[in-house]
């Protein structure tokens, strides 16, 4: 009997709002700000980063206007690392316990705790 395996879903360390740069492929190099992440796929939507060209068809009702337009690409998870503000290099991330208990993540190479980004009130 075939049954569909659902996709086991890995906790991503990389979350919205941080500032990553690409290790590997077309964009290698480039920085920017984690828009959205997809945990299920495994992947992460970039600001400014990987830039696809789309092919956009006209649609009368919603005032649309046809031809092509670039647009974001989510990269897979594994191809970004975080940005460390003081090395400007690519970091490691790694979990530690705070004096008040809270659970933190933290920079493999020096043990600074990574700023999270505001939550957005959605």
């Amino acid at each position: 009997m075939l049954q569909d395996k659902a996709k086991k879903v890995y906790k991503a360390k990389i979350l919205k709002g941080d500032e990553v740069i690409v290790i590997a492929g077309k964009s290698k190099g480039q920085t920017g700000r984690v828009s959205a992440v997809f945990p299920r796929d495994q992947r992460v939507l970039i600001d400014g980063v990987n830039l696809v060209t789309k092919a956009v068809r006209p649609n009368p009702q919603s005032n649309t206007q046809g031809g092509l337009e670039k647009r974001e690409a989510p990269l897979h998870i594994s191809n970004v690392a975080i940005l460390n503000p003081k090395s400007q290099k690519a970091d490691r991330v790694g979990y530690s316990v705070a004096k008040d208990g809270a659970k933190v993540r933290v920079f493999k190479s020096s043990g600074d705790v990574i700023p999270t980004a505001a939550k957005d009130t959605e």
